[in-house]
């Protein structure tokens, strides 16, 4: 029910801290990338991983050469990791940008006919040393190439995703004693909240021609729902932000120019949880899996993180990059 979206929607709105747009505050130096080293190297150590549905994660683990990029245990890493020429209409001198794309999202080389998905994770809480306190004010930009539509997998459901990993203190369920009996405490939880970009095929039996949207991930119920309309293909930004009071917030707009309050879409607390902490972000690669289609091939340029109320003994860019207003 739209009107009941919308509505718990404004409900939680009212209740949130002003929203911060993301890019607000001053940007954590070495994590992230630009891409702009033309020695860019991932090294896949494959096969990748896919614990989530084998139980298996096959390391070592694919990694990046700079250190800032890791395979995700839990669903491995696109089967295309490449730095290429950056498109047309990208940012203002960038010459490189990253190519992520797969075949084979489930098993590697064993094909279900199941859509699954791959994990591009930025390595944050390593290269920190801690997580982020979400007193900090956290947020994270990136710019993602939509390539021309007749270029897209021919399928209806997600295609890519842009994602942060939070944690936040709950009731989880585990095992406990020899016989691994299993109980409810309060413990870390780490959830994944972020953007989908959904694709409607016109080949669909409901459609009659192609449509692409955002899908947010996720209501206080822990389900996701529509976003704005995508209306052109090329650059997008993209960004979400999570303000003291464990709320997210997002963002997106056409082009590669900052992100500003008319960006806004909406505010959530994802499962009704309140985040204490952000580890990292990532994106998600996903694909039929049918060992013949590849996913549609999305470039990422530039991901940024941005601190509004740093704490000490993190090395910043050092001067604001917006100041809130």
């Amino acid at each position: 029910c739209v009107a009941c979206v919308v509505s718990t929607n404004m409900i939680e709105q009212a209740q949130a801290q002003r929203p911060v747009v993301p890019g607000t505050g001053v940007e954590l130096t070495g994590v992230a990338d630009d891409f702009e080293d033309a020695q860019w190297r991932y090294i896949p150590n494959n096969p990748k991983s896919t614990e989530d549905i084998d139980k298996n994660q096959r390391g070592p683990l694919g990694k990046s050469v700079n250190g800032r990029w890791y395979e995700g245990i839990k669903r491995g890493h696109p089967d295309v990791v490449e730095r290429v020429a950056t498109p047309p209409g990208g940012i203002p001198g960038s010459t490189g940008s990253m190519l992520l794309r797969s075949k084979f999202t489930g098993i590697p080389g064993r094909a279900s006919g199941t859509m699954h998905q791959d994990d591009f994770i930025c390595n944050i809480h390593n290269r920190l040393g801690r997580r982020i306190d979400i007193s900090e004010a956290p947020s994270v930009t990136t710019r993602v190439f939509l390539p021309p539509v007749a270029q897209w997998e021919n399928r209806s459901g997600p295609h890519f995703g842009f994602r942060l990993g939070l944690e936040t203190t709950a009731m989880i369920e585990q095992e406990v004693g020899i016989f691994k009996r299993k109980v409810e405490e309060l413990g870390n939880e780490i959830y994944w909240p972020g953007m989908f970009i959904e694709f409607e095929s016109k080949d669909h039996p409901s459609r009659d021609s192609d449509y692409a949207y955002l899908r947010i991930r996720s209501n206080k119920n822990g389900g996701d729902f529509r976003g704005p309309q995508i209306t052109t293909t090329g650059w997008w930004t993209l960004g979400m932000s999570v303000t003291p009071d464990g709320m997210v917030h997002y963002y997106a707009s056409p082009g590669v120019e900052e992100l500003t309050e008319d960006d806004y879409i909406t505010s959530q607390f994802p499962y009704n949880y309140r985040a204490e902490r952000m580890r990292t972000f990532f994106y998600n690669i996903c694909s039929a899996d049918d060992g013949q289609r590849w996913s549609t091939s999305f470039i990422i340029d530039d991901p940024k993180v941005y601190l509004l109320r740093p704490k000490g003994g993190i090395q910043t860019a050092g001067r604001p990059t917006r100041q809130q207003r």
